[in-house]
């Protein structure tokens, strides 16, 4: 599950660091199921836990689906979903994760940094594009 935050044009991104995956790497606050749990579920608990945003969960709304091969040849499927910030609602987001994330940012979504997740870059071009379905990290 990722998590497309906006704010006007603004995507809300993380810096990954201290996990021994793609750290130093910006990427979507995401994450995966756990036992028993649905992609709404799922969704609203990663934001809680990595940048302290609470959503309603009729909030969510799927925008695209990503299949993704990262370097190693390992592959997931994520789905995207889309949320409009609104900090009245939402509260500010923060760094919930410091142990894993070194620092949040809004970054324009025509203009992520160069050292975005392949990943992530896949799912806000998607999202950018109203495409339903992307392939990264394929030949």
């Amino acid at each position: 599950m990722l998590l497309l935050l906006t704010h006007a044009d603004y995507i809300l991104l993380a810096l990954r660091e201290g996990t021994g995956y793609a750290d130093g790497q910006w990427n979507l606050p995401s994450g995966k199921l756990e036992h028993g749990e649905h992609a709404i579920t799922a969704i609203v608990r990663e934001t809680r836990e990595e940048i302290g945003v609470c959503l309603d969960p009729s909030e969510p709304l799927m925008v695209t689906t990503v299949h993704h091969r990262n370097s190693g040849g390992l592959a997931r499927i994520g789905l995207a979903f889309a949320v409009a910030f609104d900090p009245i609602l939402h509260g500010e987001p923060v760094n919930a994760e410091p142990h894993k994330c070194a620092q949040i940012e809004w970054f324009p979504a025509d203009l992520l940094p160069s050292n975005t997740y392949p990943y992530t870059a896949a799912c806000v071009r998607a999202f950018r594009d109203r495409a339903p379905f992307a392939l990264s990290g394929w030949s």
